[in-house]
């Protein structure tokens, strides 16, 4: 699937790393990068890039936390959401066709098996 959905994220100008992290912060409240290193399942030193990179794009924001100036608060952008919209739109139109042969019950089998497989995978 990765191999796939690879060429889609490119036309939208990310990659699979970018795509994670503003997945993440769509459906999150604000995190701090701390949380969102966890959310994410990536270590904090190598998450920093990645959010550098999405920053330098507009598509997401890091602000410090008022409650720890420590802290940066990171959040999607107007820009950075719409991409992301866009992205996911098209990655699941892929998996649609590329599953539309695999019957109901087999396919809901395979898609929870891969959330299982997510869920337990080390964090890197």
């Amino acid at each position: 699937m990765i191999e796939a959905e690879t060429p889609i994220l490119s036309a939208h100008g990310i990659e699979m790393w970018d795509y994670v992290v503003l997945a993440a912060l769509e459906s999150a409240t604000v995190p701090s990068q701390s949380e969102l290193a966890t959310a994410v399942r990536r270590d904090k030193t190598r998450l920093i890039p990645i959010l550098d990179r999405l920053e330098a794009r507009r598509l997401l924001s890091r602000t410090p936390d008022p409650a720890d100036r420590r802290n940066r608060v990171v959040a999607l952008t107007d820009e950075g959401r719409a991409v992301f919209t866009a992205c996911r739109k098209d990655i699941r139109e892929m998996e649609a066709k590329f599953l539309s042969s695999v019957p109901s019950a087999k396919r809901r089998t395979f898609l929870e098996v891969l959330e299982h497989l997510a869920d337990d995978a080390p964090q890197g």
